[in-house]
């Protein structure tokens, strides 16, 4: 068995996979490859939303806010974020959305790492929006 260490950045390596750091997606020889649990390092700007509310999600999820306002909406709730380290969690069948209230940059973790609900590229803003060359990539490292 050969273990293996990634670096990387993840702003750079966030940009590669429509956020996503971490889960069942990644290919299976990648350390970020894993079943149990995803990572999204999210930069939103300001007055971004969800193109559709997710329905019928089958994870366990924890929003983190690192900065900016960040609103998420829940069946009769609307929670925002306001504050550096404001997070809200949420259960399995719990339908959600959201939208940026300022430039904001959130970490999401969702549990298991399964298939579920995803965007169309036609219907996600952030697909096809510039990102900014990366001037360093995350190594594998055996």
């Amino acid at each position: 068995m050969t273990d293996s260490v990634y670096v990387g950045n993840a702003g750079r390596d966030a940009a590669l996979d429509r956020g996503w750091l971490l889960g069942h997606f990644k290919d299976t020889s990648d350390p970020r490859h894993s079943e149990d649990v995803e990572i999204k390092w999210g930069v939103h700007p300001q007055g971004e939303k969800r193109a559709q509310w997710v329905s019928g999600e089958q994870r366990t999820a924890l929003l983190v806010l690192i900065s900016g306002r960040f609103r998420v909406e829940l069946p009769g709730r609307s929670v925002l974020l306001a504050e550096q380290g404001d997070y809200v969690v949420w259960g399995r069948g719990v339908d959600h959305s959201w939208s940026a209230e300022e430039d904001s940059v959130v970490l999401t973790v969702r549990w298991p790492s399964a298939p579920g609900y995803q965007v169309t590229d036609e219907d996600d803003p952030a697909v096809g929006r510039s990102h900014p060359p990366s001037t360093a990539t995350g190594t594998p490292i055996p």
